[in-house]
């Protein structure tokens, strides 16, 4: 059974889209907010990164999941009350299905699950909703809304719950962002509940940059259609070609970046966003950061938010690490 819970207004606001164009572009160094990436191009292209051979993520925690299922689930789905799994971005379903599937393949038999899927995107709750509707003894629930406003909507309700935050996003925040978001998710639960966060580690540089500067170029073209859309939506004038990819290790702040580059000197116009810059050749546009972690570093996240890690499986040869936290 499938249903959506009361959205918010949360489809993308040209108004919004535009007030953020005009902020973030005129910063220096120049930025773009990495949420714009996202549109249904940009999704299908970041999809078709997560198949990629040097982009280890997507396969390392699935891997984890599928083997370790029996044990995340066993925890979160008490025989006397019917159990509640969140997850925010579910992205196109696969993940949480292969949690439910390999988990239910074990000797345990689970009562009534409820699957709430939280995301700003209609078309991706739509595209997870279909890949999870075909499970058994499940009631899925939309909620077509931020991760923050989404978990206001069943904050404290009585079920026993499991959150997923899957796919290393927590590496899309920087680190007081991250402390912020974990306490947000700490505050829409009981004591006792779990949150299951997959998390990217730090690995070797050159492992790093082809992950997110794929010899395909198919990372280029993800980051690219940011102007693309820009184009269409808000009425800019980006030369496409005139911009090219560039990923970057900070080791300092332990992060991957992703820029795009002025391949020369030029007049940037975005009518809607009341934008006109001119770009200097090799002059930068920061899109997007990736945070890597190291074990201990996660821990004391997860301390700091309230939640006390109660279980943890490393895929070594990823550098990738899932982790169930407990709700103090």
């Amino acid at each position: 059974m499938r249903h959506s819970a009361a959205s918010q207004n949360v489809g993308v606001d040209l108004k919004d889209f535009a007030s953020d164009v005009d902020y973030y572009l005129t910063l220096e160094p120049r930025q773009l907010p990495s949420r714009y990436l996202y549109d249904a191009l940009g999704s299908a292209l970041f999809d078709a990164v997560c198949e990629l051979p040097w982009y280890r993520i997507t396969r390392a925690e699935t891997g984890l999941l599928e083997t370790h299922a029996p044990a995340i689930l066993s925890r979160t789905a008490p025989a006397s009350e019917p159990s509640r799994i969140v997850e925010l971005g579910p992205g196109n379903g696969t993940k949480l299905r292969t949690l439910i599937e390999a988990g239910r393949r074990s000797a345990r038999r689970f009562n009534r699950l409820q699957l709430h899927l939280i995301d700003v995107s209609a078309k991706a709750l739509d595209q997870a909703g279909q890949a999870l509707s075909t499970l058994e003894d499940v009631e899925i629930v939309e909620h077509q809304a931020t991760y923050e406003g989404g978990l206001r909507e069943m904050a404290q309700t009585g079920l026993r719950t499991l959150v997923l935050f899957l796919g290393s996003n927590i590496g899309n925040f920087d680190r007081p962002g991250a402390d912020a978001f974990l306490r947000s998710i700490r505050a829409a639960l009981r004591a006792g509940d779990e949150l299951l966060l997959g998390v990217d580690l730090v690995k070797p540089e050159r492992d790093l940059l082809v992950a997110y500067d794929d010899p395909l170029g198919v990372t280029a073209a993800f980051n690219r259609n940011l102007l693309v859309r820009i184009n269409r939506e808000l009425g800019g004038d980006f030369d496409i070609d005139a911009f090219g990819h560039r990923a970057i290790w900070n080791r300092n702040e332990s992060r991957v970046e992703m820029h795009l580059v002025s391949r020369r000197r030029q007049r940037v116009r975005v009518p809607a966003a009341h934008v006109d810059v001119t770009m200097k050749e090799g002059e930068t546009i920061w899109t997007e950061s990736s945070y890597k972690y190291e074990p201990d570093q996660l821990a004391a996240l997860l301390a700091r938010a309230g939640f006390h890690p109660i279980e943890r499986w490393l895929a070594a040869e990823e550098r990738f690490l899932l982790t169930l936290a407990r709700a103090k």
